[in-house]
């Protein structure tokens, strides 16, 4: 089965994927110069849903219920492979800006649709940095629109959860806004860091209940702590 599967991936869903990718970039593009919360989510959002279809990846959401679609929150998950940015996008039905490395702004065409839709990029180059992150940040969220973070900062190579940089916990301070841990459970046997070869399978989404701000803000490590913990509960 395995060598037809291959067969299938690189020669009939690689370049389907490849003509929706040229399109849905396009269609991010041209809509974004009307509305960026719209056409930077919807379009990359449908296209995510045909790559995990196209390549036979079953995606199951549980928790839908602790998230309200009107409230901005910030999303930190574990970072297992590739297919956690298809799940992620395709399946969470919550609209959401990524905060991701400023390098991939460079990807050609894909970078772009990523700035027009007013992805959050972040230089871990620079000393300021951070700054920027976080006053780009604060003119994009309210409203419903929240963020989704890797904490880790990359994909696992073991399967295992490496440690969690603080950044998107100190977001979430500044904006007082309640932090939701996901689990994604089933990437990385899907699709894991040492390959670009698909297995087809099922990826798990838990949505846990949100950590709510305290009054003062939110205490970083005890606000990490709680988030690793609610997603290692679920792996």
């Amino acid at each position: 089965m395995k060598p037809f599967f291959f067969i299938y991936q690189w020669f009939i869903a690689a370049p389907i994927m490849l003509v929706a990718t040229i399109i849905t970039a396009i269609v991010t593009m041209v809509g974004c110069l009307f509305n960026s919360n719209y056409w930077g989510y919807y379009p990359a959002k449908w296209w995510s849903r045909l790559w995990c279809a196209i390549h036979f990846v079953r995606i199951q959401v549980r928790g839908r219920e602790n998230i309200d679609r009107h409230t901005s929150y910030v999303f930190v998950a574990n970072h297992q492979g590739a297919y956690d940015i298809f799940s992620i996008y395709g399946y969470l039905g919550h609209p959401f800006k990524w905060m991701m490395r400023k390098g991939i702004s460079n990807i050609p065409l894909v970078g772009t649709a990523c700035r027009a839709a007013g992805h959050i990029m972040v230089d871990t180059k620079s000393a300021g940095g951070l700054r920027h992150t976080i006053e780009d940040a604060e003119n994009k969220l309210g409203k419903g629109m929240s963020l989704v973070v890797f904490p880790e900062g990359r994909r696992t190579d073991t399967g295992a959860m490496g440690p969690f940089k603080p950044g998107a916990f100190r977001l979430a301070l500044e904006f007082r806004l309640p932090v939701v841990p996901i689990t994604i459970d089933g990437s990385f046997r899907v699709m894991p860091r040492s390959t670009f070869n698909v297995t087809p399978g099922k990826i798990t989404l838990t949505l846990h209940k949100p950590i709510p701000p305290e009054a003062d803000g939110h205490n970083l490590e005890r606000v990490s702590r709680e988030a690793r913990a609610a997603i290692e509960s679920a792996l």
